[in-house]
């Protein structure tokens, strides 16, 4: 189907025009004739219907807001298919997004960016509140309504927190992209607070914290660099609301801000208080009282050794990003080689921590013993014979197209352990390791298809020759059935309907202006949605246009104020789109007309438009004089008709003629009458024969 203005999908939705597009996604105003309003429509590119991956993927984002309910997420109204193409309706949002804001204005004030804040930090609480993690908080993705108000959007990655989100895919953009989704670790409520912690300190400083020449430098400093502090480059910016970002962008999740709910609580203090110090922030930082370490010479040359080494391995990782095509679809395969990961993915507490720094010059002995014993097993002399050949593991930082097994579980001989991995992705890794690979599936609500549920052999036993790895793996989710669309049906069809389908019914009545008398205007739970049988589901059913016209009152005379307060009080509306004129008879400010005769009968909320009065309308003229020196008379005994004629602003006109002689000169005039109050010239007549000119002449406004 080609979507363009016009098509009606569903017999339904009108299609008005496409707003935007996305990665998977185009989006389209369209109208939604059922409940004659304006919706957003998120439809699947034709070029992903056919991909299974691509179609649960939309689908889930409409499971993960369909459930959510709060002035700052947008709302799901509808999901469904036509023909081969998936499309999701949304609640349709006029404006812009906070990124556009933001590159707009360069950088927000500190209010209006706590203010922002606070609602995406509330959106998040919703969603959190229902078990879901947005796991890509971005500028791009929070939309600012022409009332102001602030909005989430794009649940494309959402998942419910109750299932295991460890994956060695990092989702979501790379610039706000946590340090645990960076390596593929797991993600929760922590994520998108740091995701907010990124898209606060850029509104405040208008640029992202970590910059890069490409994905894995960004995702590499998301690991292991501190950002610039706010107050280093704003410093107007208060020390609390610095403190709060701080926590936020912490590298270890526990460190952050627990919920989105503390989070409001202090970006709410901040205003009132900005320069407390009551942000509590834990720190995996070593300790400022830490005795110096002097190095020798030759400490200085390992140092600098080893930082040639980690520039190779660096350079190592942008080689290893080659793009490859996939179904007309670009992936690119980003893997870098981080040996020091499990170090970065174990919690560590701070305690332990301190001892650690404390005692690091032990630890430093301890180090070079271990290596020496490596290096003599390695050589043989114990006996060991010839070494096994390493393999080097390597760990994703940043999205991958294919995940691995952990590295600290891929050992050569040992059963790893494979559990929440996708069997694709592991199977002839554990072939390689000499294992049998059986497989069993079963349902599961908390794993997709394909995913390793259970396996029989524990991490770390040893392989045997022939040994079989018994694993149980996911069929998806059992199949949930979706509520019947019953819109527009009968009250008494709905019922059947929905009986048949296994559900209970309920019956409610309300007024409505689009849907007739006796026919379903909406279900609650909404149709499409899934439930299972035996869920009760209230059908809403129209009682028709409701009664409630009013008369307009008398509006002329009153102030703006007061002409709201007289609508209000009729259960009418004043437009905020005011008319102004000048009029000479109604007093300034006070009410000239009204869109609406006085005592017509119109429906309640009914927008009431005035126009009102300016006042009287000064007028002015411009004034100017000017001296003639030039004497046009020779003689004193000759006199002669002087005149003047002025030429301004493309007029011209004559401002002085009388009789005069050699003796009236200089000659002054005032009291000249210009046009307007830009430079005149003037031009002198004797006897209608000119005599000189042009002056210059100046005027000024004088109020009449």
């Amino acid at each position: 189907m080609i979507i363009r203005p016009g098509v009606f999908i569903s017999d339904r939705y009108e299609i008005i025009d496409k707003v935007g597009s996305g990665g998977m996604a185009d989006v389209y105003k369209a109208k939604c004739h059922r409940l004659n309003r304006f919706v957003a429509m998120k439809i699947l590119k034709a070029e992903f219907s056919d991909d299974k991956k691509f179609v649960e993927k939309f689908r889930a984002e409409a499971q993960s807001a369909a459930g959510l309910s709060h002035p700052n997420v947008v709302n799901v109204y509808d999901v469904g298919e036509e023909n081969g193409m998936y499309y999701i309706v949304m609640e349709l949002v006029e404006g812009i997004t906070l990124k556009s804001f933001i590159e707009r204005k360069g950088k927000l004030e500190v209010k209006e960016a706590v203010g922002i804040a606070v609602q995406i930090a509330q959106g998040m609480e919703a969603a959190h509140g229902n078990h879901i993690v947005h796991r890509d908080i971005k500028p791009q993705n929070i939309i600012i309504s022409k009332e102001g108000k602030v909005k989430v959007t794009d649940f494309g990655i959402a998942k419910a927190v109750t299932s295991d989100t460890i994956t060695s895919n990092a989702m979501g953009s790379v610039h706000y992209l946590s340090p645990e989704q960076a390596r593929g670790g797991f993600s929760d409520e922590k994520s998108d607070i740091y995701s907010l912690g990124v898209t606060l300190y850029e509104m405040l400083t208008g640029r992202v914290p970590f910059i890069g020449d490409n994905t894995v430098s960004v995702a590499l400093s998301h690991l292991q660099d501190d950002p610039i502090p706010l107050r280093d480059l704003e410093p107007g910016i208060p020390v609390s609301l610095d403190r709060i970002v701080q926590k936020c962008m912490q590298k270890k999740p526990e460190y952050r801000y627990l919920t989105a709910s503390d989070l409001i609580a202090d970006l709410k203090k901040s205003l009132s208080n900005p320069d407390g110090a009551y942000i509590q922030i834990l720190s995996n930082r070593v300790m400022e009282d830490s005795p110096t370490i002097s190095f020798s010479d030759d400490d200085m040359r390992k140092i600098k050794s080893a930082a040639h080494a980690t520039a190779d391995r660096e350079e190592y990782y942008e080689e290893s990003i080659t793009p490859r095509r996939e179904n007309n679809r670009t992936v690119m395969k980003e893997e870098y080689e981080d040996e020091d990961e499990d170090d970065e993915d174990e919690d560590v507490n701070p305690t332990l921590e301190k001892l650690m720094s404390v005692g690091g010059v032990i630890a430093a002995i301890i180090i070079v013993f271990i290596i020496i014993f490596i290096i003599v097993k390695a050589s043989g002399i114990f006996g060991g014979g010839k070494p096994e050949p390493e393999e080097t593991p390597v760990v994703s930082a940043i999205p991958t197209t294919e995940p691995t097994i952990e590295p600290t579980m891929e050992i050569q001989n040992k059963v790893p352990d494979v559990l929440n991995l996708r069997l694709s992705d592991v199977q002839s890794q554990l072939e390689r390791l000499g294992l049998k690979v059986a497989v069993t599936e079963e349902e599961s609500d908390s794993l997709d298809a394909g995913y390793i549920i259970r396996q029989d052999l524990k991490e770390g036993t040893p392989i045997t020759e022939g040994m079989t790895i018994n694993l149980v793996v996911s069929k998806g989710k059992k199949a949930v059935p979706t509520i019947p669309n019953v819109v527009g049906y009968t009250a008494n069809d709905a019922l059947v309907t929905l009986q048949q389908a296994g559900y209970l019914v309920a019956q409610e009545s309300e007024y409505s202006d689009s849907v007739e008398e006796g026919k379903v205007i909406r279900t609650s739970p909404s149709s499409g949605s899934t439930a299972e049988k035996g869920t009760k589901v209230t059908i809403y059913v129209s009682k028709g246009k409701e009664d409630t016209n009013v008369q307009v009152p008398d509006l002329r005379g009153c102030t703006q104020a007061q002409a709201r307060k007289k609508l209000e009080n009729n259960g009418l509306v004043l437009s905020d789109t005011i008319g102004y004129e000048y009029d000479d008879n109604v007093p300034k400010n006070q009410v000239i007309s009204q869109s609406y005769t006085v005592g017509a009968s119109v429906a309640k909320g009914t927008v009431v438009s005035v126009t009102i009065s300016l006042g009287k309308q000064k007028t002015y003229r411009y004034v100017g004089s000017i001296t003639i020196s030039d004497n046009p008379f020779v003689t004193e005994d000759q006199t002669g008709n002087i005149k003047l004629t002025l030429k301004q602003d493309g007029k011209t006109k004559t401002i002085y003629e009388a009789s005069h002689g050699l003796g009236d000169f200089p000659l002054v005039i005032s009291e000249i009458e210009g046009y307007s109050k830009s430079t005149g010239q003037v031009y002198m007549y004797l006897d209608g024969a000119f005599a000189g000119g042009p002056y210059n002449i100046t005027f000024k406004q004088v109020e009449e």
